[in-house]
């Protein structure tokens, strides 16, 4: 875990939040895939903007090698709880038809 991360974790846990670490029967779904990493990030970054708890995960790299993969490892993917899958959806959506410096603008707030 980065330290980025642990920060994120901390403060989300003093909003009153916590990491998305599901409960073994909440149901999890993917809401977008790609082999690019920066891709993944900006689109993380606009989902966590808007409110939502993302988990990224390459199930193609070997578990403990990499936390995100590299295009040549395969496939990034980005999941939320599923009952906000369809919104999470949405915002990617708008975001896209928008185009790319909206996702962006998105980040640069959700930093501060």
């Amino acid at each position: 875990m980065t330290e980025d991360q642990r920060e994120a974790d901390s403060r989300d846990a003093d909003a009153g939040h916590s990491p998305l670490s599901p409960e073994p029967d909440e149901e999890l779904e993917v809401v977008f895939t790609t082999n690019d990493d920066s891709e993944a990030l900006v689109v993380k970054g606009l989902l966590e903007a808007s409110g939502f708890q993302v988990a990224m995960s390459t199930p193609e790299a070997p578990i403990g090698v990499f936390p995100i993969s590299s295009s040549d490892l395969g496939q990034v993917r980005l999941t939320v709880r599923a009952e906000q899958a369809e919104e999470a959806r949405r915002v990617i959506e708008e975001s896209e038809e928008q185009g790319p410096q909206a996702a962006e603008e998105a980040e640069r707030q959700s930093e501060g």
